[in-house]
């Protein structure tokens, strides 16, 4: 701290009758030839005790001498990093007499009044220039009486207290922002869709960014293991919450790519992710009835719409009845009972079974035969016989292949719709857990933000620095700064 230390005392010898010397009240003598008080700062941190600029004394007829050296202050004080940067720091500088006692040396404040130890306003702050960093909040000046082990006689010592508090813009723009801006993007991962490949490489980068802010912070905080820095606590809950992040996004990929022939959804699975919690979180979930919907929409057939969901193909009806054949209509054979031959063909609803196998992927004819004659596939499903079977015998083999082949068609179509509602299932109940994870991780976030930053108990002090209110300085700036705004 640079400031100017007005130091006044009485010497007898500095006396004279102005009368006698022309009317001379004032003398300006250089401090070195005159006796000076060895008033040093006890907490100094520069190994400087002394003035080193000796400035000239003005020395007074009734033996009044004042002395005031400019010097340049540098105390120790003990740092607490706790609410850094919404901080507020109490320093001290000691001042008193190195060699001599009380009794020798009164010393006392110049504003000290009678009977009272402390002064409010210890240092005169009209000069000060404002710090671009700290606000002064208080400087009081307090006299203490002290007895030390190695003297009987007191010492005296007088303590400038001085309260600083730390202005937070720099801070606020510079690092409580982008940390804010980065946790809060961090909980948009949830957002991102799974298919889109990029949750875990957000997340990462997130992360990294985070590690960087840790590393400038460490360097502009003093270095101290007391206390954790109110920032510092906040960036090691976002790392956490991104930490976490990573794992659940593992996860809900994990799940987001499973598929019947892996896994097999269980039941609570299904109740819990896909009937009970998307209502919970204002989810939609498309239903049956949506599907049945969309097909008469692109104007199919509603008759051709089985128990299963999947419609026949359009127009495999007509061109069942309409097929003509070497000898005219149907070779000279009609279906039993005058009706047309896609009524007659019946296909029943599927056992619940297994998914498709890796057999039936293939070609149809390749994979339809495979299905008929590997021993390890079993019996056939009902969809592959027809309702009436003593009525196919009157048909010709061409028709009988036809259905042969519509049947494993239907078959095949039924079963990979099956592995594909299940397939999707998996993905919506990792579109659920994502959905579910929005609202924990935000929910986390804005209540720990709120409890972490909000912690020091220097944001709700409506005091003013006192600095502003008295330094003509401070006056002068604010009142160009209104002349400019």
């Amino acid at each position: 701290m640079a400031a100017e230390a007005d130091v006044e005392w009485r010497d007898h010898k500095f006396q004279w009758d102005p009368y006698e010397y022309g009317g001379v009240t004032e003398l300006y003598v250089p401090s070195e030839i005159i006796w000076l008080p060895d008033i040093v700062l006890y907490n100094n941190a520069d190994g400087e005790y002394i003035v080193t600029t000796m400035t000239k004394a003005i020395l007074h007829s009734d033996g009044k001498v004042l002395w005031s050296p400019p010097a340049i202050f540098k105390s120790s004080c003990e740092i607490d990093v706790r609410y850094f940067p919404f901080d507020q720091q109490d320093c001290f500088m000691k001042f008193g007499s190195w060699s001599h006692d009380g009794w020798v040396i009164d010393l006392k404040h110049l504003d000290a009044e009678l009977g009272r130890p402390t002064v409010n306003l210890g240092m005169d702050l009209k000069q000060y220039y404002p710090s671009v960093e700290w606000d002064i909040m208080a400087v009081p000046a307090t006299r203490n009486f002290k007895f030390y082990p190695c003297c009987d006689e007191p010492f005296i010592d007088i303590y400038f207290n001085i309260t600083l508090r730390r202005k937070t813009l720099f801070y606020t723009v510079n690092l409580i922002i982008p940390c804010v801006g980065l946790e809060y993007l961090s909980v948009l991962v949830f957002y991102l869709p799974a298919y889109s490949g990029e949750k875990v490489a957000l997340c990462i980068s997130i992360l990294i960014s985070q590690t960087m802010f840790f590393l400038l912070i460490s360097e502009i905080m003093p270095s101290t293991s007391l206390a954790v820095p109110l920032l510092g606590k906040y960036l090691l809950f976002t790392m956490l919450l991104v930490g976490l992040s990573v794992l659940v996004t593992i996860i809900v990929l994990n799940i987001h790519y499973r598929n019947p022939s892996t896994h097999k959804m269980a039941p609570w699975v299904r109740r819990v992710f896909i009937e009970k919690l998307p209502r919970l979180l204002l989810m939609r979930v498309p239903s049956k009835d949506e599907e049945t919907s969309q097909s008469q929409e692109l104007g199919l057939d509603p008759g051709l719409v089985r128990e299963n969901g999947r419609e026949a193909p359009p127009g495999l009806r007509e061109r069942l009845n309409s097929r003509q054949f070497p000898g005219g209509g149907y070779n000279g054979v009609r279906p039993p009972g005058g009706g047309t031959l896609s009524s007659n063909i019946g296909l029943s609803p599927l056992r619940d079974g297994p998914g498709l196998p890796a057999s039936l992927r293939g070609s149809p004819g390749h994979a339809a035969a495979h299905a008929m004659f590997d021993p390890t596939f079993g019996e056939l499903p009902d969809c592959f016989h027809v309702t009436h079977e003593t009525q196919i015998a009157h048909y010709p083999m061409e028709i009988q292949e036809a259905i042969s082949n519509v049947q494993f068609i239907h078959f095949h179509m039924v079963q990979q719709d099956k592995f594909d509602e299940e397939d999707d299932d998996w993905a919506f109940v990792a579109m659920v857990l994502d959905r579910l994870l929005l609202w924990v991780f935000g929910f986390t976030s804005v209540v720990g933000t709120v409890i972490i930053l909000c912690e020091s108990p220097y944001l709700y002090d409506s005091s003013e620095p006192i600095d502003v209110k008295i330094s003509d300085i401070a006056q002068q700036q604010l009142q160009a700064a209104i002349e400019d705004f």
